[in-house]
């Protein structure tokens, strides 16, 4: 769908109805593209506690310190 600055505000309902089909809609300002508003994804559902890193890692200070290091690892 394509709206413009003017269907943004006065035809929001149609804009939103379109975001809920799954459909992008292109904004144009004066017959151009500025930009597209993407329908937001369904978030995936969170998996099990258990399969945490951090999950039972209480146990040992050893293992504390191996599962922090292997978290901080992907950061740089």
């Amino acid at each position: 769908m394509k709206a413009s600055i003017v269907d943004l505000r006065y035809h929001s309902k149609e804009v939103l109805q379109a975001l809920d089909r799954n459909e992008e809609v292109t904004i144009l300002y004066r017959g151009k593209e500025k930009g597209t508003i993407v329908p937001k994804r369904s978030q995936s559902t969170p998996g099990s506690v258990m399969k945490h890193p951090f999950f039972g890692s209480l146990k040992v200070d050893d293992e504390v310190n191996a599962v922090i290091d292997k978290v901080r690892s992907m950061r740089y």
